[in-house]
């Protein structure tokens, strides 16, 4: 849904505002924000004291939160959410088989992500046993214009909801390499899109690279982003383009090709 028509969906009488809270409420917490007083969840939603007390105790009520000395955290049951969305939506379950092999001819991690609002979310994952100092699994979140998956994602958004996007982005600087200058952003995606693959070197965390190529539906519209990341160490930015990124299309081709015989490709 564009931000256009969020915006006046906002303004309908069918908009539940109440809900829109408990949501942010329960994305308030993080891996850097794992108990949280009342107080800390009004500052990080922008939530009254008040309002951000009801929903933190409806959510006790409802099971999926507790409380220790004034501080909540989450249950085990809020993962029933994230459940609900995955056991109803089989397509990443289709591209596990071509990301197994992709991961068993190479030694090193894939993932699939799709944008959610500025940052990308990782729906399917394959990884090595080799250890990062980024924890990543299915649901963790990264800012897009620091990732490969990001770059291509946002390179095939319309222009007008792009500038929306960059204008909405917040620039963190991770590394020395992190691109926060909004033209030479642009000027990549640029490339991304005339390329037809994107890739980071270093940007989000030293040490890390990767290359992502984007997922076609039937129509050849971009629906989600197919990525494989390595150790700077271990794989250079030579091997990861000439030998890592034509098995990278060709696994993402596979999935395309399974997700529309399927018609299971909808843009999410």
């Amino acid at each position: 849904m564009s931000i256009e028509k969020t915006d006046n969906f906002k303004q309908s009488g069918d908009y539940i505002q109440s809900l829109e809270r408990g949501l942010q409420v329960i994305q308030a917490f993080s891996q850097e924000n794992q108990a949280l007083t009342i107080s800390d969840v009004s500052k990080l939603t922008g939530l009254s004291r008040p309002t951000a007390r009801r929903i933190l105790l409806t959510l006790e009520h409802l099971g999926f939160a507790v409380s220790n000395n004034s501080l909540f955290t989450l249950t085990a049951r809020t993962l029933s959410l994230g459940y609900a969305y995955l056991s109803s939506n089989n397509k990443w379950s289709i591209a596990h088989s071509f990301m197994r092999d992709f991961v068993n001819q190479t030694g090193e991690s894939c993932s699939i992500s799709i944008l959610d609002g500025t940052d990308i979310i990782y729906v399917a994952r394959v990884s090595t046993k080799r250890i990062m100092s980024i924890n990543l699994d299915v649901g963790s979140r990264l800012p897009a214009y620091a990732t490969s998956m990001g770059h291509v994602l946002l390179a095939y958004l319309p222009k007008e909801r792009l500038e929306k996007y960059l204008e909405s982005f917040d620039f963190e600087k991770f590394t020395d390499k992190t691109i926060v200058d909004k033209e030479q952003l642009l000027t990549m995606l640029e490339e991304v899109r005339e390329n037809e693959w994107g890739g980071v070197d270093q940007q989000l965390e030293e040490g890390l690279r990767s290359i992502a190529v984007p997922l076609r539906d039937a129509s050849g519209k971009v629906f989600a982003a197919f990525n494989c990341s390595v150790h700077a160490g271990r794989v250079s930015k030579e091997i990861l383009r000439d030998e890592f990124l034509p098995l990278l299309k060709e696994t993402a081709e596979k999935i395309n090709q399974a997700m529309a015989i399927t018609n299971d490709s909808r843009y999410v």
